[in-house]
């Protein structure tokens, strides 16, 4: 399989294009979802690299930003008008935005409590755009789930790289603490250095800021840290602190960081201006390391970043050859289909 990468381009795809991957879908989806399961289909959903094949088997060749924005709105017009009961809300750009109201009409429908989901969906945007600082902002916000189950795949993009990255959660029955949730996370580089409070070598500096939130005394600490600055420390401090967030967490009591993530407000400048708070002042540390898992796909085939998962793609290559011969595609379709994913093999 070639190496991914996630340009950011502009532009959508042909319609003759999309209708063609609406058939093949089709096809793929209900095979997997028969053969194997809802839960199957939602777990290889949350594989990057099953994503991306997928993408790729449909036609859509360009390893680019627009592979998760395509395959998503393509998945949700085939399981979204499908007996199956699995179901789809969001997208990209205003399309994500009404992903609540999207969750509450499907969970209606299929009897099933929305508002999990719909704080899960809300909790998951705000950890990969605020929680997570790595220079990508979200624009691309989907949800799959199932009367049991849930999973996220989301994209950021960096303007002035021209690049995305696209985030996998693991998948869940119950809204879990944020530490360690992602899957994979696509890219087509390691950035240097992070904000990660999702990671579990982050979770006493979360504990703290929690404590912090709750006695009060932010303001003090963040005023101490802006004097730190200016004695000529090498460090940017943010100044778009949102006061009145600020305030009504200490009001709340907040006893959670998936709390603190819910406020309105308490977003990215501010989680940046206490983890400096943390490390400078209370030399509690968090972790700096970027936590995407899926550099360059899986690696490298020098070994930089790090070695070839080999075994990831032989299983993911194998299981998608098995559902094409299964299909009842015709056999130019199949064949064409082959030869694709046969094309992504090193």
């Amino acid at each position: 399989m070639r190496e991914i990468y996630l340009p950011l381009h502009d532009g959508k795809a042909p319609y003759w294009l999309l209708n063609r991957m609406k058939k093949l879908a089709s096809q793929i989806t209900r095979l997997i979802i028969i053969e194997f399961g809802e839960m199957e289909f939602i777990k290889r959903i949350s594989n990057p690299i099953f994503f991306q094949s997928f993408s790729n088997i449909l036609g859509f060749d360009w390893n680019s930003s627009g592979a998760t924005t395509v395959l998503t709105g393509v998945l949700k017009a085939v399981l979204n008008n499908s007996e199956f009961e699995i179901r789809i809300a969001g997208g990209k750009g205003i399309h994500g935005l009404k992903t609540p109201e999207e969750i509450r009409n499907m969970a209606e429908k299929l009897g099933i409590d929305s508002e999990k989901i719909v704080k899960f969906s809300r909790l998951s945007a705000k950890a990969d755009n605020s929680a997570l600082i790595d220079g990508y902002n979200l624009y691309h916000h989907a949800i799959f789930f199932t009367k049991k189950h849930f999973t996220v795949v989301q994209q950021g993009m960096n303007v002035q790289e021209k690049m995305a990255r696209r985030y996998h959660w693991e998948v869940y029955d119950e809204i879990p603490r944020f530490e360690d949730v992602h899957s994979g996370i696509i890219t087509d580089r390691f950035e240097k250095e992070v904000i990660n409070m999702l990671s579990s070598k982050s979770k006493d500096s979360k504990m703290l800021f929690v404590d912090i939130m709750r006695d009060g005394t932010f303001r003090k600490d963040y005023e101490k840290l802006i004097s730190i600055s200016k004695k000529g420390k090498a460090f940017f401090v943010p100044r778009k602190i949102d006061w009145k967030a600020v305030e009504k967490a200490y009001d709340l009591k907040v006893s959670s960081f998936e709390d603190l993530l819910l406020i309105k407000g308490i977003g990215r400048e501010t989680i940046r201006a206490f983890a400096l708070i943390s490390d400078l002042i209370y030399n509690v540390e968090y972790d700096k390391q970027d936590p995407a898992k899926y550099c360059f796909a899986v690696g490298g085939k020098d070994g930089v970043p790090f070695p070839v998962r080999r075994d990831i793609y032989d299983e993911v290559i194998e299981f998608m050859e098995e559902i094409l011969k299964q299909s009842h595609l015709s056999d130019f379709e199949k064949n064409k289909a082959l030869e694709r994913l046969k094309a992504k093999k090193y």
